[in-house]
């Protein structure tokens, strides 16, 4: 069974940096595209980042710059380097693997990011 888990989420202060993580399980997915979404409280959620099987990395406008997003095949993870963070980049931040036919199939359950002012 398929299973994401998110870590890494907390309270920091705008101007300050944190990383998440998203370690999968179940099966490799070293030949899948990862990624990173958000959901704000009252709106849809949203895409951030993500990265291909190959290292293609791929941003949001609203974090790119700010975000970095990369990948450890040996330990099935994807990770999200967050800098300069923004009150407006609040969120639970969610990860994401793509199937073979592109969709996001796999999800993880979420971790919480706050950012204060």
């Amino acid at each position: 069974q398929v299973q994401l888990v998110e870590t890494g989420g907390g309270l920091v202060q705008a101007g300050g940096s944190l990383r998440v993580s998203c370690a999968a399980s179940g099966r490799s997915f070293r030949t899948s595209a990862m990624g990173w979404f958000r959901q704000a409280p009252g709106r849809e959620r949203e895409f951030v980042a993500s990265i291909t099987s190959s290292g293609a990395t791929y941003y949001a406008v609203s974090v790119k710059g700010r975000f970095s997003i990369s990948r450890d095949n040996a330990k099935n993870t994807v990770y999200l380097q967050m800098n300069s963070l923004k009150p407006e980049d609040t969120a639970v931040y969610s990860c994401g693997v793509a199937g073979l036919s592109g969709t996001w199939d796999f999800w993880g359950q979420g971790t919480q990011v706050t950012v204060s002012s």
